[in-house]
């Protein structure tokens, strides 16, 4: 749904923002405020990033309402705004340019030469906050989007005033299609989102168009074939990182601390490019996503060392094994982790850091995915001892599936379904014993769950 698209933002002063308060909303809306434009919002739903709205005097309402809709130049809505949204309806009849926010995205990144967009099914948050992180302390003053905060930048975007910025390029319904990059990553190309593409083959050929809207060079994890396959047409610059020397650029000599901090060499053809390299997140997953950052800058000309630095300095994202407390000699930490992938990652990395028992706690992120997956979210969540189910977060959808959490236990043994984050935490607290790990996993609200057992063991 595009009415009365503009092109540029060049005449464009005053912007209103339709649920102002979602993570892929506020770090544009923030990003425009800094640069000087009027915005508005609206949102009903209370969060930490609302607030972060509020705290920058944003003006916004609590209701949707025509009433909200006055003298903007343009009117923004995301991919979770229906078009009976009495703002939209008001915008319509009042004439005011209305886009979704990954078209927007797309006019931000013309005022920018140097623009860098990170796609993938996986690591796409990791990566821009990697890439971010160089960028800021290599002085080159970058204009950031990430889709969870950067504690350097205690949020996640920034707006810098040079030419260059790094963002998040979002596959689902073809966001990224709206995008240009001068640079793109590909971190990796894997099954999700088929409620919008249906088959696999879609989704690829998404990425293909992708790829062919890059403007000079793709940075692409050569491990993963989907990955390659979306390039090989391409007649762009390509460099292919992973863990195989047939990579321009591949890590070597890889070993791992107690906590899965991975230690390592990047080698290109011969050539030792930076010598054992710390980490401070864990896991292999992150290997790769440095790769993809390190590819990324080397590339924008900043040097290795300092490049080297930076990732060795970097703590990790919000929600991405974020530990939020250690108490009574129980761990509890959160991670945005709600793909079958993603989940196996992260409870890999779990299970090798000398935990008594790992507990899992899931909250599946809609019926179609949790449906269309099942057996694969089963077969990743039985690598943790204990494993708790919440309900299925719907987001937008309704339950045409037939499907529900108890599906899901009922294929994994150690695990029960619980329904509510209220009932999980009174069960954790009387259950777990000291050494255990508590990890929530989720794309949705599961962090409240995180927070609600911290407080309570």
């Amino acid at each position: 749904m595009h009415k009365n698209e503009v092109t540029t933002l060049d005449n464009i002063k005053k912007i209103h923002f339709i649920g102002i308060g979602g993570s892929g909303m506020f770090p544009l809306a923030n990003v425009l405020h800094l640069n000087g434009f009027e915005i508005t919002g609206s949102d009903t739903y209370e969060s930490d990033t609302l607030k972060k709205v509020k705290d920058l005097k944003i003006p916004v309402a609590d209701i949707h309402s025509k009433d909200n809709i006055s003298d903007q130049d343009l009117v923004v809505f995301s991919a979770a705004i229906k078009e009976e949204n009495p703002e939209i309806q008001e915008a319509l009849r009042k004439g005011i340019p209305l886009i979704e926010r990954s078209y927007l995205l797309g006019l931000m990144f013309k005022k920018y030469n140097n623009s860098v967009g990170v796609s993938g099914t996986h690591g796409k948050t990791t990566t821009t906050a990697m890439i971010s992180s160089i960028l800021i302390d290599a002085n080159l003053d970058p204009t950031c989007i990430i889709g969870g905060t950067l504690p350097k930048i205690k949020s996640n975007s920034c707006a810098g005033k040079s030419d260059v910025i790094v963002a998040e390029a979002c596959e689902y319904v073809d966001s990224f299609l709206h995008l240009n990059p001068k640079i793109s990553v590909i971190t990796n190309v894997d099954e999700d989102h088929l409620d919008y593409f249906k088959t696999f083959e879609n989704l690829k050929n998404s990425f293909k168009k992708y790829a062919n809207q890059t403007r000079e060079l793709l940075i692409v994890n050569g491990d993963n074939l989907p990955a390659r396959e979306c390039v090989q047409d391409s007649t762009l610059n390509k460099i292919f990182f992973g863990l195989e020397n047939k990579n321009d650029f591949y890590a070597a000599n890889i070993s791992f601390s107690k906590n899965q901090f991975a230690r390592f060499d990047i080698i290109s053809g011969n050539e030792k490019i930076i010598n054992n390299i710390n980490l401070k997140v864990p896991g292999m997953h992150n290997v790769y996503n440095a790769l993809a950052a390190f590819c990324t800058c080397l590339s924008l000309e900043i040097e290795p060392a300092i490049i080297k630095s930076s990732l060795e300095n970097f703590s990790g994202v919000h929600r991405r094994f974020e530990i939020i407390t250690c108490k009574n000699g129980i761990t509890v930490a959160d991670d945005f982790a709600h793909h079958p992938t993603e989940i196996k990652t992260t409870l890999e990395s779990a299970s090798k850091m000398g935990y008594k028992k790992v507990w899992a706690i899931f909250q599946p992120h809609t019926y179609s995915r949790t449906a269309t997956l099942l057996n694969d979210f089963a077969k990743s969540l039985s690598i943790a001892e204990k494993v708790i189910v919440s309900d299925i977060l719907p987001v937008r959808e309704k339950n045409v599936y037939n499907i529900h959490s108890a599906d899901l236990t009922a294929k994994i043994p150690q695990s029960i379904y619980i329904p509510t984050f209220e009932e999980i935490c009174d069960y954790v607290v009387k259950y777990a014993e000291a050494g255990d790990l508590i990890i929530t996993l989720g794309g949705g609200n599961v962090y409240e769950c995180a927070n609600m057992i911290a407080k309570n063991i």
